[in-house]
């Protein structure tokens, strides 16, 4: 017992300086906070849940997809389109895995949607919002609004009508520094639009935590947009009643959404870039701890994450959960995405990209399907 409490004494001597240091330091630009809607409550969890997804997933394109992040699929041509780290969208096709490179944006492309030409608008973390052209032809549509500019153009999606509804995370911090913008767990992120008619670019929501997917509703009438840090997904109205309001959607997810695709059959897929933990929570609960981190991680050694239990989360349009696919090695997954009796999946963790047949599914009763 002495020897224990020598080394803890030992051990008192040589941290109560160092945090002390961290105490009395400011780092420029960072000051965490505690949100105050930060839910530490029961989580909610879908009734049918696969906790080992890995062991029932194929891999696609290995090699030839480095960080595959949110997924777009061509029924008519029968591609699934990806953005890739090294700035490049590649197409795959559908069923035979076959991986294209398609499109260079000299960024780093995140959300992909087709548009109504057979293009895509892309949501480039380092360039804007942009817009590929069937020819392969990469334009600039919008990177700033209200003259502020963009640092981490995220989730996208297209309305029937043309106009484009996207996300940036946020203004202050790009993605090569994304996890200081979740230590710091501050709103910088917001909401937009973009009319390709007038060029207009609007703000629709502002002041949100680390804003990602979007997802239009089957009606259009509304949109549902995730917001990473808060571990929930909101709704916004377009039209109606509520026009120009933001309601509450799913909270207390059991991992930190990111994007989130609707599958024409009555769900939403919510990816969860990462479990909820017990280290996460610790690190909610207390900013001086976060700051402790980003000072060790900033000037010292890089800090653990402890990341873990990946995967998604289907729900209604109402948003009850549904069904649930994680796995304790799946970390960083960041688009899901329907396709016939498949679901499709990449992470920027990874050099593939990943797909489970629901028809062998042990949660989900899919009926055969064309593929």
């Amino acid at each position: 017992m002495a020897t224990v409490l020598g080394v803890a004494a030992k051990a008192v001597l040589v941290l109560a300086p160092v945090l002390l240091s961290v105490a009395l330091y400011s780092p420029k630009d960072f000051s965490p906070v505690l949100p105050p809607d930060y839910s530490f409550g029961t989580d909610v969890y879908a009734p049918r849940h696969d906790a080992r997804v890995l062991a029932s997933s194929e891999r696609i394109g290995e090699g030839r997809l480095p960080g595959p992040e949110d997924l777009a699929y061509d029924a008519a041509g029968g591609w699934l389109y990806t953005g890739c780290a090294d700035g490049w969208i590649r197409r795959v096709s559908v069923p035979g895995g076959d991986v294209e490179d398609w499109a260079y944006t000299g960024g780093r492309p995140l959300g992909v949607v087709l548009s109504g030409d057979g293009g895509l608008v892309v949501a480039d973390a380092d360039k804007g919002l942009l817009k590929v052209s069937p020819d392969k032809t990469v334009s600039l549509l919008t990177d700033a609004a209200e003259g502020l500019k963009f640092a981490l153009t995220d989730g996208v999606d297209v309305a029937a009508d043309g106009t484009i509804y996207f996300t940036d995370a946020s203004y202050k911090n790009n993605l090569a520094h994304f996890m200081v913008d979740v230590l710091e767990a501050r709103p910088h992120g917001r909401l937009m639009s973009f009319d390709p008619s007038t060029g207009k670019t609007a703000v629709l929501a502002r002041d949100l935590y680390f804003a990602n997917g979007v997802a239009l509703a089957p009606d259009q009438d509304s949109l549902i947009f995730c917001e990473t840090v808060m571990r929930r997904c909101s709704r916004y109205h377009i039209r109606g009643d509520k026009a120009g309001t933001v309601e509450r959607f799913i909270d207390s997810l059991p991992g930190f959404p990111d994007n989130i695709r609707y599958d024409g059959e009555g769900r939403y897929w919510i990816a969860l870039s990462a479990g909820r933990t017990l280290q996460w929570d610790v690190l909610m609960r207390s900013p001086f701890l976060r700051k402790l981190v980003y000072v060790v991680d900033t000037h010292v050694v890089a800090v653990p994450q402890g990341l873990r239990d990946g995967g998604a989360m289907s729900v209604t349009l109402d948003g009850a959960p549904v069904s649930m696919y994680t796995d304790p090695a799946l970390v960083h997954t960041t688009g899901w995405l329907k396709v016939g009796d498949y679901l499709y999946y990449g992470s920027l963790a990874s050099a593939y990209m990943s797909r489970i047949d629901l028809t062998k599914s042990s949660i989900e009763a899919v009926s055969s399907s064309p593929r």
